[in-house]
């Protein structure tokens, strides 16, 4: 399948003395990556490995006490994508009351109230975090259904924002300038410095969207 990295998509660099950067085509390679590296982990199949950080087409390993040994044996598996299940489910409250929703749908070829069902009916997975504490990148939208961001990004998006640019949909945690496109609002607070763990999502985590009223 096209979302399993092989030896012949699996690229390793070495980052300094004790990190490997592993490269691969797709988000979906990326989460496969990702959870098959948690799970060799777990299972002390890696040696030592301080952290193991996802982004948009890579996976970075650090404190890695033997790189060159772990990336010999990394560039020889054969990874296994996702099954739909596998990953905690959050369920997200949401306000289709976006201002660019009617913009989206147009896009879309349907009306709000029909985009609002397709994001609904979405399972959204965490690819990775980052932008701002307690943001996670989620993918899941087939891509028919991107979009592209806005020509003049706005100097403040509000706190629990829901927005979609290219293939993702994301939530912003905190007030900040943004380009994505503003489709709803939810009340639920992605960053928590007083909860264990502070950020909502993480990396591999499923997501749905449930409407609620405004």
């Amino acid at each position: 399948m096209s979302s399993t990295p092989t030896a012949g998509s699996l690229r390793v660099l070495p980052v300094g003395d004790r990190a490997l950067l592993l490269e691969v085509d797709s988000t979906a390679q990326v989460a496969a990556l990702h959870a098959e590296l948690l799970r060799r982990r777990a299972a002390g199949e890696l040696g030592e490995v301080a952290e193991i950080v996802p982004a948009a087409r890579t996976v970075l390993l650090d404190g890695v006490t033997a790189p060159a040994t772990l990336a010999a044996r990394v560039t020889g598996w054969t990874v296994p994508p996702l099954t739909e299940s596998e990953g905690p489910l959050f369920t997200v409250p949401v306000r289709y009351d976006g201002p660019d929703l009617p913009e989206v749908a147009e896009h879309w070829g349907v009306s709000p109230a029909e985009a609002a069902e397709v994001i609904g009916g979405t399972t959204f997975r965490v690819a990775f975090c980052g932008f701002a504490p307690g943001f996670g990148y989620l993918t899941g939208l087939p891509p028919h259904l991107h979009v592209p961001r806005r020509g003049t990004p706005r100097t403040a998006v509000p706190a629990g924002s829901l927005g979609l640019a290219g293939e993702y949909a994301g939530v912003y945690p905190r007030s900040s300038p943004g380009g994505w496109q503003l489709i709803g609002t939810t009340d639920t607070a992605l960053w928590d410095p007083a909860r264990e763990p502070a950020a909502l999502f993480a990396p591999g985590a499923r997501v749905r969207f449930t409407e609620v009223a405004p």
